[in-house]
């Protein structure tokens, strides 16, 4: 692999991505001082054109890898010469590997990002799991919990057509699901394990509803963190998983893909994001 290299992630809008404080303390943490890493504000649109024009873009640090945000790991697929089972399991495409023999291979490493965030806290196994929302993010919490939860997730939802929808990737991921109204969303909380993966602010008003000693929260924002619910949370003496947990496991995966170095470094990328979003908040 060159000496010298270069990555960035995608998205729309970009310009609060955390991914190039991550990367760039895992490449200084590693000795990758001739790779790059830089974001791109790039749209659907805007998409295939900038995979046309990688190689002109690539100067004396060809290209390594990508990382994709909304709105772009469905409409990224297309351009791909192969994605991975987890990739497929979700139709969502978050990293993109250019390899030495010219391919472009799409990942998802939400996924096991997900999964990894949970362990560390100490979530292995739960009897039952409730998601807030619907949606792309939603999706991945699914196939996550697949993989961690032994009974059925109920998924809180605005309107009958997200409902059908949260039931359809429940079944292709083979999840039992079963939706409920939103307005019944402080119901969750009586389950082991609750996964908020709404927009900001949108959660706020069950802070209120927060029960003594919780099960565990994983709320996948981080800016601005806690959220008022998880602060709730952690206050009634529950478990908190936040979203710069995600973002720095689903990181620390993209690392390794790209650099085939092994293992990245995760303490050195969550004080890097940490430091970030403290100087953020100043």
């Amino acid at each position: 692999m060159s000496e010298n290299r270069r990555a960035a992630v995608l998205g729309s809008p970009i310009a609060h991505s955390l991914s190039p404080v991550l990367h760039r303390a895992a490449y200084e943490k590693l000795g990758l001082a001739g790779w790059a890493y830089d974001r791109h504000e790039v749209d659907e649109a805007g998409l295939p054109g900038f995979f046309e024009r990688l190689d002109a873009t690539a100067g004396d640090r060809p290209w390594a890898g990508l990382s994709l945000t909304m709105p772009l790991k469905r409409a990224v697929i297309p351009l791909l010469d192969e994605i991975s089972d987890t990739a497929v399991s979700v139709e969502a495409v978050n990293t993109v590997v250019f390899t030495d023999d010219g391919r472009r291979v799409g990942d998802n490493t939400d996924i096991p990002g997900m999964v990894a965030a949970l362990r560390e806290r100490g979530v292995e196994r739960v009897a039952g799991a409730a998601v807030l929302g619907a949606g792309a993010t939603a999706s991945s919490a699914l196939a996550a919990l697949s993989r961690v939860c032994e009974g059925e997730v109920t998924a809180y939802v605005r309107s009958e057509a997200r409902a059908a929808e949260m039931r359809q990737w429940g079944e292709r991921l083979g999840v039992e699901v079963r939706t409920a109204d939103w307005d019944d969303a402080a119901e969750a909380f009586r389950a082991p394990l609750v996964i908020a993966t709404t927009p900001a602010g949108t959660t706020d008003v069950l802070a209120a509803s927060v029960p003594d000693r919780p099960g565990a929260l994983f709320d996948v924002l981080y800016d601005p963190w806690p959220t008022r619910l998880a602060a709730a949370w952690a206050e009634r003496g529950g478990a908190v998983v936040s979203g710069l947990d995600l973002l720095v496991h689903q990181a620390v995966l993209q690392v390794e893909l790209m650099t085939g170095r092994t293992p990245a470094p995760l303490a050195t990328m969550r004080e890097a994001g940490e430091a970030a979003l403290a100087s953020r908040a100043r």
